[in-house]
């Protein structure tokens, strides 16, 4: 049975002590059921070394030089979508050549790792000064406005739901059972677009929509479903609507709506999902109902109109209490991508 560490070093410094007393090889070699051969090479490796314990290996050279450390560094720096096998090309330029995993692990040791790139909205300049601008204009507004606003949004919750860069264990020849699939039927196998609401003390109405999305469809959904959703969350006479700059929110026939029916909005910077925080109850929303694995449009809807309701008042409040950390990352990143 092979000896521990502390017992090995134990082991050999028993043999130094025994040498010193004058004993040889052959004696030691008995007391401590030790060969012959291990007790002369402890006492040689004393001799040299001055200790026992284990002496770092030098190993098999590396074939990455530091020079060519500092090219892979480099170039990933400059472009982080080049791949292993094109860093193993710039290498094999300057005459070294190693494997694109010898790469990687070299580039790991680095502190750099590879993932799959998080998916954000593209900013103009114009988008990122209106982002800091709306951050900074309303960064000390006081809780009560945000627990007053009712924040709105359209999504598309899919069939079969958006499953592709999933990784899944399974063993070899497995790849075709159903449990290793992922199900797809031609043209997307359907989907179902829903408008909701939300504010501070919950979940409003969740409308499913039928057909193209247009003005006259947006303004009927305003119509059926704000204000009982404003009712139901109990919110006061100076409530705010929410909305993105979607066109046919910002339509000349919607505007003239919401001013007729006295909805007064909240002005919203473009391309900021990241802002309105029901982009976290659509993440939820879609979970729940991917879980429970509907089979047809119909099953999609009403899953969706129930998963909606049952998101608890506690995940709404905390949505919006910690809403002014969202403008303090805006304005960490000058107007850019956060991490929300």
């Amino acid at each position: 049975m092979p000896r521990s560490k502390e017992i090995q070093e134990q082991m050999r410094t028993e043999v130094i002590e025994i040498d010193q007393s004058g004993k040889g090889y052959k004696a030691i070699s008995k007391a401590l059921g030790l060969q012959r051969t291990t007790v002369r090479a402890i006492i040689h490796k004393w001799q040299k070394h001055g200790t026992v314990v284990n002496l770092p290996r030098s190993g098999r050279p590396t074939k990455i030089t530091p020079r060519a450390q500092r090219r892979l560094i480099r170039e990933v720096t400059k472009d982080p979508r080049t791949t292993s096998k094109e860093l193993q090309a710039s290498l094999a330029s300057i005459k070294v050549s190693v494997h694109d995993s010898t790469i990687r692990k070299r580039l790991g040791k680095n502190g750099l790792h590879g993932r799959f790139p998080r998916r954000k909205p593209l900013l103009s300049k114009k988008n990122i000064r209106a982002r800091l601008n709306f951050a900074k204009k309303h960064l000390n507004n006081c809780q009560d406005f945000w627990e007053n606003t009712l924040w709105t949004d359209e999504s598309k919750v899919e069939l079969f739901g958006r499953q592709m860069s999933r990784y899944i264990w399974r063993k070899r020849n497995t790849a075709f059972q159903k449990k290793n699939i992922i199900p797809t039927v031609k043209y997307g196998g359907g989907s179902v677009m829903v408008w909701g609401c939300f504010a501070a003390s919950g979940p409003g109405r969740l409308a499913v929509i039928d057909g193209t999305m247009n003005s006259t469809v947006y303004q009927k959904i305003l119509k059926e479903n704000v204000r009982p959703s404003v009712r139901q969350l109990k919110l006061k006479r100076s409530w705010v609507l929410q909305q993105d700059n979607d066109p046919k929110h910002t339509s000349k026939s919607t505007s003239e709506w919401l001013k007729k029916n006295k909805m007064k909005t909240l002005e919203w910077p473009s391309q900021s999902p990241d802002l309105n925080p029901i982009e976290m109850l659509w993440h939820d929303l879609k979970k729940a109902v991917h879980a429970r694995k509907p089979s047809n449009k119909a099953e999609l809807q009403q899953f969706c109109k129930d998963e909606w309701a049952k998101i608890p008042p506690e995940c709404c409040n905390r949505l919006i209490a910690s809403y002014r950390k969202r403008l303090i990352a805006v304005i960490a990143a000058k107007g850019g991508p956060t991490s929300y």
